[in-house]
């Protein structure tokens, strides 16, 4: 099983929003996970910085080509982008 990590930030004063949307992912999206072998996702916040982790159940690859194909993940995109 291929592991993943990432970093990314959310604005000053944000994240209150930030914990609210995750607190409440869409059901659509955890299946859009699911197909694409994303096992153990866990995010970790330190200030304004994030850390990701994720395990590939199918690789890597396979796991950005679904979440890049997916509808579902840009409608996700778009409404975490103001934070």
């Amino acid at each position: 099983m291929e592991k993943y990590a990432w970093k990314a930030s959310f604005k000053d004063g944000c994240k209150e929003e930030y914990c609210k949307r995750h607190d409440s992912i869409w059901p659509e999206l955890i299946d859009v996970l699911k197909t694409a072998g994303i096992k153990n996702y866990t995010i970790w916040n330190v200030g304004n910085e994030l850390f990701g982790y994720y395990e590939c159940e199918n690789g890597i690859d396979f796991a950005a080509k679904v979440q890049s194909e997916s509808p579902i993940v840009k409608k996700w995109d778009e409404y975490m982008k103001d934070i």
